[in-house]
């Protein structure tokens, strides 16, 4: 008998690559639960001239999000810099789509998490995790962040903490080729991405039958 996997969404948004680093390991959290599969979405940049939209496709890194691939998966894992203590507006403007999927009720009780990056120890981590959260709320969501539980939460002298999984760059210019995650940050997000899709495989199971 063939299981169909379950599916939990990880969606981000990166400029820099930090955020996409710290997707890649949410999503091996996600994969470690057995019959879960992690997938891996990005949005487009907000472009200022709308004479040049960005290409249909990317042309690296992973797929452009679907508003389909919201209403088909079972958990989502959310990701984004820090943007004066706000998600990016690329995120923002994507989950400002979505009104169709909040009427649907698409997302209601499916489980959330999310994770963010900052080039300052002290550049706005908590604040953004929290804002992140504000659209998920919105559409009924379960929100989960990382539960002191984890090790990794008491010994990290850098990013991770109960609101989500996080990373500090420690400079305002890193870049792809730079991006250095911490044991402890990569430890979060591992955490992070194997507790959404365990909650995503509980609140997606049938309820037993009672007579």
């Amino acid at each position: 008998m063939t299981t169909t996997a379950t599916k939990v969404l990880v969606l981000y948004y990166s400029s820099q690559g930090a955020t996409a680093a710290l997707a890649k390991h949410v999503a091996r959290g996600v994969n470690s639960v057995a019959h879960t599969e992690a997938v891996i979405r990005t949005v487009p940049r907000v472009q200022p001239v709308i004479e040049q939209p960005e290409n249909a496709v990317p042309s690296t890194g992973a797929p452009y999000c679907s508003h389909e691939d919201l209403s088909s998966c079972a958990g989502l894992i959310m990701g984004s810099p820090t943007r004066f203590g706000n998600m990016a507006a690329p995120l923002k403007y994507f989950w400002d789509t979505t009104a169709t999927q909040w009427l649907n009720g698409c997302l209601i009780n499916k489980p959330a998490g999310v994770f963010t990056s900052s080039s300052s120890l002290h550049g706005g981590q908590e604040s953004t995790l929290l804002s992140m959260y504000l659209p998920l709320l919105h559409h009924g969501m379960v929100i989960a962040g990382i539960p002191y539980s984890e090790p990794c939460i008491h010994t990290t002298h850098s990013g991770g903490g109960p609101y989500g999984a996080s990373h500090h760059s420690h400079s305002a210019n890193s870049t792809n080729t730079s991006v250095q995650l911490t044991p402890e940050e990569q430890a979060a997000c591992f955490a992070l991405g194997k507790r959404i899709a365990m909650l995503a495989s509980k609140l997606a199971a049938p309820l037993p039958h009672t007579d």
